[in-house]
C-alpha cells in the first residue's frame, strides 16, 4: 500500500470540492457520512474544516478504502472506514453505532485509482481483462455480461446507460464474435470492436468506445439501482438542518437526484386529476440548488474527468411536513 500511496503521486483533487464544502457546511461539526469515500479527498477536507467533525467513509472498493484509511490515519478515530455500497448507509451507521449525521455526501463517479489501475479493466487506455467491478471480489465482470446476456439486452444497456446511438450495431458485433467462439475478454478488444462498429472519432470528440465502457460499468456495478431510495433514506437519517450533497456524472443519475429532491421538497408529480397523491411527495427538505452546480472551466482544464459532474444539494427542514 505504501507504493500505492507514493508511486502514483498525489491523489487527484476531488471534484467540486469548494462547492461540496459550501453546501455540506462541515464547519458545524458533527457526524458526516461519505458514502463513496474513494481516495478520501472530500473526507479529508471535511475533517480539516472542524476539529469537532468526524466521518464514516464507505466504499465498495477495498483498495480505495485502504488508501483512504492510510491517507486519513492522522485523524485517528475521527475517521472510520467501512466496505459497503452507498445504499447500505442505514445498516453501516448501525454497525458502527452512530446516528444523526449532520451531512451525507455521495459522489457517484469512478475514482482515479480505478481508472488508472490497468488490471481493473475500467479504461481502454490499457490492454487488460474486461472486469470493471468496483468490488473485484464479487459479482459478474463486464466480460461475463457480454458472454451471457442476449443481444437485445446488451443493446439496451449500451443505449440506455451509455446513450450510444450505435448500440444495436455494437451489440450485434459482440454477439457475432461470441458465436464464432471468440468472446470479448479484454478492454482493447472491446474498444477496437466499438471503433469498427461506430466509426472513428473526429478531432475533439470523445473516443467512440467511451459511452459503451460507461454503460457496461453502470450495469456491472448496478449503479442506478436503489439510488432514489438511498436519497430518501439519507435524508431521513439526517438531523434537522442536516445537509445532503449528491454528485453525479451521468444524465440518468442526475435525473434521479433531481426527481427525488423535488419530491422530498413537497412537489407532487401526480396527474392533476388524481384524487390522492401516489408519488410520496412530502416537504422534508429545502433544495439548495435550483440548477445543478457544475465545474468551472479551470477545474475542467485541470481535471478533464470533472467535465460531466453535476452537484445537487438540500437541507433537511426542522420538521418534515
Amino acid at each position: 500500500m505504501a507504493a500505492l500511496l507514493g508511486g502514483r503521486g498525489a491523489p487527484h483533487r476531488p471534484v467540486l470540492l469548494e462547492e461540496t464544502l459550501k453546501f455540506l457546511a462541515p464547519e458545524r461539526g458533527g457526524l458526516f457520512v461519505d458514502c463513496t469515500v474513494g481516495l478520501g479527498g472530500h473526507s479529508e477536507a471535511i475533517l480539516k474544516s472542524s476539529a469537532d467533525s468526524r466521518v464514516v467513509g464507505m466504499d465498495l472498493d477495498p483498495a480505495a478504502l485502504e488508501y483512504a484509511r492510510q491517507r486519513l490515519a492522522t485523524f485517528g478515530e475521527r475517521f472510520r472506514a467501512v466496505q459497503a455500497n452507498f445504499r447500505a448507509i442505514d445498516a453501516v451507521l448501525q454497525q458502527v453505532n452512530e446516528r444523526d449525521p449532520s451531512g451525507v455526501l455521495v459522489d457517484l463517479g469512478v475514482s482515479s485509482l480505478q481508472f488508472d489501475s490497468p488490471e481493473r479493466g475500467f479504461s481502454f487506455r490499457f490492454d487488460a481483462p474486461l472486469d470493471m467491478r468496483m468490488d473485484p471480489t464479487a459479482g459478474a465482470t463486464a466480460a461475463d455480461l457480454l458472454q451471457q446476456l442476449p443481444e437485445a439486452e446488451i443493446a439496451r444497456i449500451i443505449f440506455e446507460y451509455g446513450e450510444e446511438r450505435h448500440s444495436r450495431r455494437i451489440a450485434r458485433r459482440i454477439v457475432e464474435r461470441r458465436e464464432q467462439g471468440k468472446p470479448i475478454t479484454t478492454t482493447t478488444e472491446l474498444a477496437e470492436l466499438v471503433r469498427a462498429a461506430a466509426g472513428g472519432r473526429k478531432r475533439d470528440q470523445i473516443h467512440p468506445a467511451t459511452r459503451t465502457f460507461q454503460a457496461l460499468r453502470i450495469a456491472v456495478n448496478h449503479e442506478l439501482e436503489g439510488l432514489g431510495e438511498f436519497v430518501e433514506t439519507a435524508v431521513d437519517l439526517l438531523i434537522p438542518g442536516g445537509r445532503f450533497v449528491g454528485i453525479s456524472f451521468h444524465s440518468l443519475e442526475d435525473r434521479i437526484l433531481k426527481r427525488e429532491l423535488r419530491r422530498l421538497s413537497g412537489h407532487c408529480d401526480c396527474p392533476p386529476r388524481l384524487p390522492v397523491c401516489s408519488c410520496g411527495a412530502r416537504k422534508a427538505v429545502e433544495v439548495l440548488t435550483r440548477r445543478p452546480v457544475v465545474p468551472g472551466s479551470r477545474e475542467v482544464e485541470e481535471n478533464p474527468r470533472a467535465r460531466s459532474a453535476k452537484l445537487r444539494a438540500c437541507r433537511k427542514l426542522e420538521a418534515s411536513l
